[in-house]
């Protein structure tokens, strides 16, 4: 089955537009959801939609958008108004400046969608933008309307085709300094540093999609099967970290790259038993050189 695009719209830099389609770039891969049961009867809580005051009953498909300008006090806000607040990106997605991809730190990344042509007509521009960005190694920084909000994407080269991140404001992000304030700035132990670093090099591979499998809910899964069998699953054996410990650090990070510095084992091979000595040799009786005969 065909995806449907969240948003169609023009893709434009300066005077050249191209028609393209957004599309979500992940879905919901049946990830498990929970209902919340009744315990004494077993049956499933029904969520009621009710007027606050009166509790009526009330249908989602009757209820309005409202705005809560002061305390229990709202204006409501109909499709038409929604409408009329409509911006340029509502339709059409414009570059307003290249910058650097590494200057965008990922923390400020959200939700990314593919960005294609959309129609037979725009590829020919399409392709020439795509092939432009990708020369540059740069960001296209645009805006778009999803969902009735303006947000900023980033879009960036993949593989044939665009990829737009929508970015968070700098209003969305929580402080950084009022999280990492109280650690520690000073320089670190150089050979602490070097003994990481080598313990880094070690470890580092390619990445593997199944390097960010969700293991606890095949782990979930495992368990319901199990339970629908009536059966259950043995806990994993896994020995939690000692909060409360304190290690020595550098000789943690010598065990951990096999260079523990601590006392000799004993090899389990016996020993083999000295050569005997080699006794002196007795030095042997000249001969006497053999006579003349007359």
């Amino acid at each position: 089955m065909a995806q449907s695009p969240i948003w169609r719209g023009y893709l434009q830099l300066s005077l050249v537009t191209c028609p393209v389609a957004m599309y979500a770039a992940n879905h919901d891969r049946g990830s498990l959801h929970f209902n919340l049961i009744n315990p004494k009867t077993g049956n499933r809580i029904r969520m009621i939609t009710q007027d606050s005051e009166t509790e009526e009953e009330l249908s989602r498909k009757d209820l309005v958008k409202g705005y809560e300008f002061k305390k229990d006090t709202y204006i409501i806000l109909t499709d038409e108004d929604f409408e009329s607040a409509r911006v340029e990106s509502s339709g059409t997605m414009k570059v307003d400046k290249f910058v650097d991809i590494a200057s965008i730190d990922p923390i400020y990344y959200d939700a990314s969608y593919y960005l294609a042509p959309d129609g037979k007509a725009g590829k020919d521009v399409y392709a020439v933008l795509r092939d432009a960005v990708a020369n540059t190694g740069k960001m296209a920084l645009a805006r778009v309307v999803i969902s009735r909000r303006e947000r900023a994407v980033g879009i960036v080269p993949m593989g044939n085709g665009l990829v737009a991140h929508t970015l968070h404001e700098e209003r969305d992000l929580n402080k950084a300094a009022d999280v990492f304030d109280d650690i520690p700035a000073g320089k670190s132990d150089p050979e602490m540093v070097k003994l990481a670093t080598q313990l880094i090099e070690r470890q580092t591979g390619e990445y593997d999609p199944a390097d960010v499998e969700d293991r606890y809910e095949a782990r979930l899964r495992e368990l319901i099967d199990a339970k629908l069998k009536g059966e259950g699953i043995q806990p994993l054996d896994e020995e939690e970290p000692d909060r409360g410990n304190v290690i020595d650090l550098m000789a943690a990070l010598r065990q951990s790259l096999g260079q523990d510095k601590g006392p000799e084992k004993k090899s389990a091979e016996p020993k083999k038993a000295p050569a005997p000595k080699k006794s002196a040799a007795k030095p042997e009786a000249k001969r006497s050189a053999p006579r003349k005969r007359a």
